[in-house]
């Protein structure tokens, strides 16, 4: 299992190559720079397009599901580490009935303590401070929440989710970005499995590895463990049909699953293009061989035919 230590510094470079691509301009968030201290490490352009196609994937279908329920829903984002989501969502008026945000309690702590440091991260989460209830490493404001909790623990999960006031009959998002592929196969089968018996009308997005049978997959593999980080839920990402099984057989209605190569051809082009001319990039082999290594993975369970099986990344 992946050491504690390891996830976390993956969180933390994520977030910190996230924040070099908005400074280049690949998209905008201006709460980043709050969130996340600016590294002094430069990015190739193959991996500012990677984050800015995984970013711009996951907000295309969290923005699609908040218009289709009226933002009468929920969004659970799991291993949300320095998200800005719903700041973002805030400034455009697509805030749902509840966010709620869990990670390790080292992580929430770090993101208590910044939010707390700039008034317009706190001042969001509500108009008034007394109306937040603060903790070294939780937050729970009117509509936000900040958990801690080890997301392979599933009585953990829960306990936090109720202590957040999750309304199971709502429909609810859930958001992992490289997060179940460092618990072990068991422990996330047993979540997924259990959001899907728990939660009738549901979306569960997923980002992570895909294809890792092959000898780029070896690699990442082992760069990993080098940092202490092993991937003990890489069994699901040998192909997009493991990824999409994953779910099917665990009580999902229904799953799609695209490489990031095919989400990349299929963001809006014009965009594409814009962010493309932003920095010179040599070999375009590098950056299709990324992200031909990850994919997008959605799965949902829609009773009430709100439309969920139709969604994509157009």
């Amino acid at each position: 299992m992946a050491s504690d230590d390891g996830v976390i510094l993956t969180n933390d470079d994520a977030a910190q190559c996230k924040r070099f691509a908005v400074e280049k301009k690949y998209w905008e968030d201006r709460y980043i720079s709050l969130m996340t201290p600016r590294s002094s490490a430069k990015h190739a352009p193959e991996i500012s397009r990677g984050y800015y196609s995984r970013v711009t994937a996951m907000r295309l279908l969290l923005h699609k599901f908040l218009k289709l329920t009226g933002n009468n829903c929920q969004v659970v984002n799991l291993g949300a580490g320095s998200d800005t989501n719903y700041w973002l969502l805030k400034d455009l008026n697509l805030i749902p009935k509840s966010f709620i945000e869990l990670d390790f309690q080292s992580v929430t702590a770090r993101k208590v303590s910044q939010i707390k440091r700039h008034d317009v991260l706190l001042q969001t989460i509500a108009s008034e401070e007394d109306d937040i209830r603060l903790s070294k490493s939780e937050i729970h404001g009117t509509n936000y929440h900040l958990v801690n909790a080890d997301l392979s623990v599933l009585s953990q999960v829960e306990k936090k989710l109720h202590e957040s006031g999750i309304d199971k009959s709502l429909p609810t998002i859930f958001l992992a970005e490289c997060v179940l592929v460092y618990i072990d196969s068991s422990k996330s089968t047993e979540l997924l499995k259990w959001i899907a018996h728990q939660f009738p009308t549901a979306l569960f997005v997923n980002y992570e590895q895909v294809n890792m049978a092959d000898r780029f997959g070896d690699i990442m593999i082992e760069n990993l463990k080098s940092r202490d980080c092993f991937l003990a839920g890489v069994d699901a990402c040998k192909t997009l049909e493991t990824q999409r099984h994953r779910f099917l057989d665990v009580g999902w209605e229904g799953a799609d699953a695209m490489d990031m190569l095919q989400v990349y051809k299929c963001l809006p082009q014009a965009d594409v293009q814009r962010i493309e001319k932003l920095e010179f990039m040599d070999e375009k082999e590098l950056l299709e061989q990324l992200l031909s290594h990850y994919c997008l993975v959605w799965a949902w369970k829609d009773p009430n035919n709100l439309g969920l099986a139709d969604l994509d990344v157009t």
